[in-house]
């Protein structure tokens, strides 16, 4: 029996996550949860799984939590960074899924480092920001770190049989989002609700408003950088709008080796959980006669700015990446919320980082300083 820490357990990759658990009771049991605002979801997920503790970030709706349990329960509640610190440590878990969005994961995935729990990553920020300290801190303590996002447990997969030495370039293949093939006064006018509409993936609003603007395939590439410790030039993006290959990997013989499926989030997850061993279970198989035609494409790099500055992120090196990310971050909330246009963006995460200087990451304190300076210059700019 393996017993897991879900940081997020309300969003995507948390309900997906329970999905594989609900199919593997029998070998998987859910100790500690996160959330934040659906409290509702929270209380139906503790009284299913019963966790020994469940953190909610907003205090007030923890408090409102309690009272919602009926009084056999015995989970836990507690709230705030304090509390996702401890369910991310929480003893009994061996496997921390980091299913949390944003820069919030960072420290509760840095502390589950610290005790040598295994991290089942969804939460890209973590390596974005914390890039080397991060992979430096977990070979430290011994703590594996397993991607799960779907390209980057492809990439995994890929590498399993080959030495690392003899990798050639990583191709990362992305969707192309709702605006694939779109220009620049295209998406001068697009709405938020456009921007949702992603054509293969059921992801939350940040991610998939990420996935229009081709950030989100930005921030895998820094991911990809540390998380497999290779050159950025040797990171290729291709636009894949079916979402069957998942990504690749060419050796220095010219040899690729891919990995294709449906496009469904608990294959991946799946894999992280019960690494090194398959499991069966009862996803629906990939039919390449139903697929038909399989097509690529270079990405826009011009119309979409986001995935060029991630490239130019990884080279400046240091705060920068972190810098972009918390820019980005707080730019997609601004869309969200129609203060923004779509293409201010991009415009606006390119002059915060012609902005910064960036400096060397020796702690968590540098990178959250990386993230004040970004959000103090939007402020002035905006």
């Amino acid at each position: 029996m393996k017993y897991i820490s879900i940081l997020g357990s309300t969003g995507s990759i948390g309900t997906q996550t329970l999905d594989v658990v609900r199919e593997h009771s029998d070998k998987i049991t859910v100790a500690a949860i996160s959330g934040n605002k659906n409290i509702e979801l929270l209380k139906e997920q503790i009284i299913e799984f019963n966790p020994d503790i469940c953190c909610v970030m907003d205090e007030n709706n923890a408090l409102a939590l309690k009272k919602m349990l009926p009084s056999h329960i015995k989970t836990e509640i507690v709230s705030r960074m304090e509390g996702l610190i401890a369910v991310a440590e929480y003893d009994k878990s061996e496997i921390i899924v980091t299913a949390v969005s944003g820069m919030i994961g960072l420290k509760p995935t840095a502390a589950a480092i610290k005790k040598g729990k295994t991290i089942a990553l969804a939460n890209k920020e973590t390596l974005v920001t914390g890039g080397k300290y991060i992979m430096d801190l977990s070979k430290k303590h011994n703590a594996a770190i397993l991607p799960v996002d779907s390209e980057h447990s492809a990439i995994f997969q890929c590498l399993m049989a080959n030495e690392k030495e003899a990798v050639n370039k990583i191709i990362l293949t992305a969707s192309g989002g709702p605006f694939r093939g779109k220009d620049e006064q295209y998406l001068k006018n697009v709405t938020v609700k456009d921007a949702l509409k992603h054509p293969s993936w059921s992801m939350g609003r940040k991610i998939t408003i990420d996935s229009a603007t081709l950030m989100n395939k930005g921030l895998e590439v820094i991911e990809a950088k540390f998380l497999f410790n290779i050159e950025p030039g040797q990171i290729e993006v291709v636009v894949h709008p079916q979402s069957i290959v998942h990504s690749g990997v060419e050796f220095k013989d010219h040899s690729t080796i891919a990995q294709l499926g449906l496009p469904d989030m608990r294959v991946p997850i799946q894999f992280a959980l019960f690494y090194p061993h398959r499991m069966e279970n009862s996803n629906k198989s990939l039919s390449l006669f139903d697929i038909g035609t399989l097509t690529f494409e270079k990405p826009d790099l011009i119309t979409f700015k986001c995935l060029s500055l991630a490239f130019e992120a990884l080279k400046s090196g240091g705060t920068m990446p972190a810098v972009l990310n918390a820019s980005n971050e707080l730019c997609v909330k601004l869309f969200l919320d129609k203060k923004i246009s779509f293409l201010d963006i991009g415009n606006i995460n390119e002059r915060v980082m012609l902005s910064h200087t960036p400096s060397e990451i020796d702690s968590i304190e540098t990178i959250l300083q990386a993230e004040e300076f970004a959000k103090q210059t939007i402020k002035k700019l905006l």
